[in-house]
Parts: C-alpha cells; sequence; structure tokens
C-alpha cells in the first residue's frame, strides 16, 4: 500500500487538475476546447448564493431598527456606494455600477473562501460515497483557474469600453484612441496617430490581464501553499518522534496561514472591486 501512495509532486498535480470535458489536466494556457465543470459549478453557486442574500436584504428592508443582517448589509452598501461617488462622477452610471461592485465584491470574497476549506475535505467526500470513479479530477477554488479573473476582467474591459463609448460617443471614443496620450495638431497628429492607437491598445490590454492575474496569482500561490502544508500532515506514520513533529507542525502552519488567508481572501475582492470603479470611472474622462 505504501509503494502506491502518491509522491508529493504527484499529490499536488492531481489536487490541481479540473473536472472538465476533456477527462485530463489542460496542458496549454489558453484552451477554448476545454469546459472546467468545477469552476463553472462553484463559481456559479457563490454568485447565486451571494444574489439570493442580497436580494433577501432589500426584500425584507425595513426603514425602522434594522436587524444584523439587515445592517450588515447597509453598511457594505454605503461603503460602495461612497467609494463609488469618490471615483465616478455620473450617477446615472453609479445606479448600475455600484450595485455591480458590491456583487462583484462579495461573489469574489465567497469564491476566495472556498480556499479555506481542507485540501482533502471534497476528494475523501468523493471516495466516501464512490463518485471518486467517475470524477477522477475536482477542484473546488474558481478563482485559482486563470479562465475565472481572466473572464470577470474581461467583462470589466466591456464594461469600460460601453462607457468610454456612451459618455463620449462613437466618434469622440475612436478619436481619443488615435490623438491621445500624445496631443499633436496638423502634421504631428497624423504621424503620431498609430502611437496613440498601439499605446491605448496596451493599456486596455495590460488593464485587463493585471486585474485577472492578480487575483489568480494570489489565490493560486494561497492554494498550493494549503497544500504544502496538508502534506505535513500525510506524513504521519503512527506515534513516533517524526510524525508527531509533522503533525504538529501541520496543525500550527495550517492555522497561522488560514488566519492569514483570511486577509487575502477579503483583500483580494476588495482590490478588484476598486480597480472595476477606477476602470468604469476612467471612461468617463479624457486623456
Amino acid at each position: 500500500m505504501a509503494s502506491a501512495a502518491p509522491t508529493a509532486s504527484e499529490y499536488i498535480v492531481h489536487h490541481l487538475g479540473h473536472l472538465n470535458n476533456t477527462g485530463h489536466p489542460q496542458t496549454v494556457i489558453a484552451d477554448f476546447s476545454v469546459v472546467n465543470y468545477d469552476s463553472l459549478f462553484w463559481s456559479i453557486l457563490m454568485g447565486s448564493i451571494v444574489c439570493f442574500f442580497l436580494w433577501r436584504a432589500a426584500r425584507n428592508a425595513t426603514a425602522g431598527v434594522p436587524g444584523r443582517f439587515q445592517a450588515a448589509v447597509e453598511m457594505l452598501v454605503e461603503m460602495v456606494e461612497e467609494q463609488a461617488k469618490s471615483i465616478i462622477p455620473n450617477e446615472s452610471t453609479r445606479r448600475f455600477v455600484s450595485p455591480l461592485a458590491l456583487t462583484v465584491f462579495l461573489w469574489i470574497i465567497l469564491m476566495n473562501a472556498l480556499d479555506l476549506v481542507p485540501v482533502d475535505l471534497i476528494p475523501s467526500i468523493l471516495r466516501w460515497t464512490g463518485l471518486d470513479q467517475v470524477i477522477h479530477y475536482h477542484r473546488i477554488l474558481p478563482t485559482a483557474d486563470l479562465n475565472v479573473p481572466l473572464g470577470m476582467s474581461l467583462g470589466v474591459l466591456l464594461l469600460s469600453l460601453y462607457y468610454g463609448i456612451k459618455i463620449k460617443h462613437p466618434g469622440g471614443f475612436v478619436k481619443e484612441l488615435f490623438t491621445a496620450p500624445f496631443h499633436a495638431h496638423g502634421i504631428g497628429a497624423i504621424v503620431l496617430a498609430p502611437f496613440n492607437l498601439l499605446l491605448n491598445i496596451v493599456e486596455y490590454f495590460a488593464k485587463t490581464v493585471s486585474l485577472g492575474m492578480r487575483l489568480f496569482g494570489n489565490m493560486f500561490a494561497g492554494e498550493l501553499i494549503f497544500m504544502l502544508i496538508a502534506l505535513l500532515g500525510a506524513s504521519w506514520a503512527g506515534l513516533s518522534a517524526s510524525s508527531l513533529a509533522f503533525g504538529f507542525g501541520h496543525l500550527l502552519a495550517g492555522s497561522i496561514w488560514a488566519i492569514f488567508h483570511v486577509l487575502i481572501v477579503l483583500l483580494q475582492g476588495f482590490i478588484f472591486m476598486m480597480l472595476t470603479l477606477v476602470y468604469v470611472g476612467q471612461a468617463h474622462e479624457g486623456h
């Protein structure tokens, strides 16, 4: 039985695999033929939970003394609204973007919080129910799947482009692509137009990639550390000095990292929300 146990690298590689339509791990960064069902399931589930609780808070809101749940939601709404007012000048834009930012904030926090679920809990449940014969791979953390953060950042890009065109009108938006950030007149404007267009394309591309990669990188690194900590517990081989040391190290390191990771879970949701507001706010400004 000991010879059949996976090595440390095999253990980590297996836990990084996704339940997808191909039956084997994705081998390249961008493959649009691969659909990760586990990422879709957990992200949609967390998004549905957020929408349900916000809907419940709005439905049960009262004008009198609010309960704890209503007070907590009102504090979050006020916090996001204050941030939106300081970044986005257009009130009609804020009517849509502020609720969106709040939803994104809570959605990312719930998805990130899945990283606090013990690494081997889901595999153990699958083995106990016999589903491990069908589901060979399963990854619970959607934000550690590059497709999810980049998909969300692409949504922010489309939103900023939409408001850029809406506020500046199509002609003004296209004109700004060719005339900013280097402004010139006459022949100089014609010469600088290709460079301005290239810089604007690079700016949109860089903002989109960095927005998604920031969330992905932090959560992927946190997930790997949890797996490495789990390997300490897997070193248990009976009541021996080394096993006790590894077991104690597993509990201590896991507890410390989980407490610290709570801050990362919240911080990454807040950063993504704030950058969403900033990018939409920039769409209202001219160079």
